[in-house]
Formats: C-alpha cells, sequence, structure tokens
C-alpha cells in the first residue's frame, strides 16, 4: 500500500534512531512495550545521556543492546571483546549480562566518548569488568595472536568500529574466537543502502562505507569456518558462530 507524504517524512526521525522497520509507529510498539520497560535504570540513563551528544547516531539502538544482554547470558559468556565503544552503551549491556569476573577488552580511538559514559557504568557497578585500551585495535589484535594463549579464549566479540576495516578484523578474530563461540558485526545492512540502486541520494559517509559493509557480508557468506545469522536488529547485526 501507498504511503502518503507526511508517513515518509516523518519516517525515522526519531534521535539516535537506527531500526530498518517500515514503521516509526512499530518500532516505537517495540521500545514501549518490550525494551524500555525491561531497561534498567543505568543503561536509560547512559542512553539519555548519550542522545544529547553530537554523535548519537553512533551508538547501539536500545532494542540491540536487549538483544546482546540476553545473548551473552544464553550463551554463559565470560571472557569478551568489544571493538568500537563510543560512549559504552553495548559495553554496559555486555557487563550486566556476563559473571561477575568477566572480562571484557574494549578498544576504541576516542577515550573521551567512552569517558562520557564511564561515571554511568562505575555507578552500576560493573567498571571492574572492563579492560579499556584506546588506539587502534589492529596493532593489539596482532600482538595477542602472536600469543599462542590468546587463540580460542573469546567466547563473545562485538565489532561496531571501522566499516572499512571489517574484513581485517575477521581475518584476525576467527583464531581468537573459541570454537562454538559468536562473533557479532554491527551495521551489517547500513541504513538498508546495501540493496539501494547505484543512483540512491545517499548520505557521504553512507554511500563511502557501503562497498565494505557488501564485502564483508559477502566474505561472511563464504566462510566455511562460521555459521552465519543476519538480524534486521538495529541497523543490522550478523552473528558468526566458528565451527572450526
Amino acid at each position: 500500500m501507498a504511503e502518503n507524504g507526511e508517513e515518509q517524512k516523518s519516517r525515522h526521525q526519531e534521535v539516535g534512531h537506527k531500526s530498518l522497520l517500515q514503521s516509526d509507529a512499530l518500532y516505537q510498539y517495540i521500545l514501549e512495550t518490550s525494551v524500555y520497560p525491561r531497561e534498567p535504570e543505568c543503561m536509560k540513563e547512559l542512553r539519555e545521556l548519550t542522545a544529547k551528544h553530537p554523535w548519537n547516531i553512533m551508538t547501539t539502538s536500545a532494542d540491540e543492546g536487549q538483544f546482546l544482554n540476553m545473548l551473552l547470558k544464553l550463551i554463559n559468556a565470560k571472557n569478551t571483546m568489544e571493538i568500537g565503544v563510543y560512549t559504552g552503551y553495548s559495553l554496559l549491556a555486555t557487563a550486566l549480562a556476563i559473571p561477575e569476573d568477566g572480562k571484557i577488552l574494549a578498544m576504541d580511538i576516542n577515550k573521551e566518548n567512552f569517558e562520557l559514559g564511564l561515571p554511568v557504568i562505575e555507578r552500576a557497578g560493573v567498571a571492574h569488568k572492563i579492560d579499556f585500551r584506546e588506539g587502534p585495535a589492529l596493532p593489539v589484535l596482532d600482538q595477542m595472536i602472536e600469543d599462542e594463549k590468546n587463540h580460542g579464549s573469546f567466547d563473545f566479540i562485538f565489532v561496531d568500529a571501522d566499516k572499512d576495516n571489517y574484513i581485517n578484523y575477521h581475518k584476525r578474530l576467527i583464531d581468537l574466537v573459541k570454537v562454538g563461540g559468536l562473533i557479532g558485526y554491527d551495521n551489517t545492512l547500513w541504513n538498508g543502502s546495501v540493496v539501494a540502486p547505484p543512483d540512491a541520494p545517499l548520505r557521504k559517509y553512507v554511500r563511502y562505507y557501503r562497498d565494505f559493509v557488501l564485502e564483508l557480508n559477502k566474505a561472511l557468506a563464504a566462510d566455511p569456518r562460521i555459521e552465519i545469522c543476519m538480524l534486521p536488529v538495529g541497523d543490522g547485526i550478523t552473528l558468526c558462530r566458528r565451527i572450526k
């Protein structure tokens, strides 16, 4: 059924809105019925704090945060990694899900953004689980791979960083995640641009990273070392379960 002009105009105008659903009302229903009533107070505080930041579109959506939190509990994750932290919404979701002695190696090139959310994380009582490293992740990963004891040592790895390096991350992470463990790549539907025609009026950054996302999706689909599941949660997340 065709939509009128007002419906088209109002679609996806919410600050930080990253849902791929075709109806804002339906997305709002999910948030108000399932997500917000169960969202921990600390995560709500961090979400609202992040919404005021000029780069708030970079944050993990509330429904994806809820999904990650449950997923980590389902797989009993304990040793985890996050590449791309921003203010730490997904990091907090992870920290709340893993056990008291669980660990998260968190990497981001911008410590200032992380420190914006750190007081909230500290008040939540989970900051001791986080080992934050400022700077590019690839050198850290290369160093880790040199030590055999790091191979297969991670239960879960979440990547929400520079899309032009996703392939490079995957080449390294596949050795660091355990057999049976999961890697989650965020933004794999990239604002829906993965199916946009060549002449579509895309924002510059969306157009720039689109080919890298398409390359990743093709590579993951052909990788015999993993099982994959692409989900239309948030801006698209692809889960990769290492099988060998």
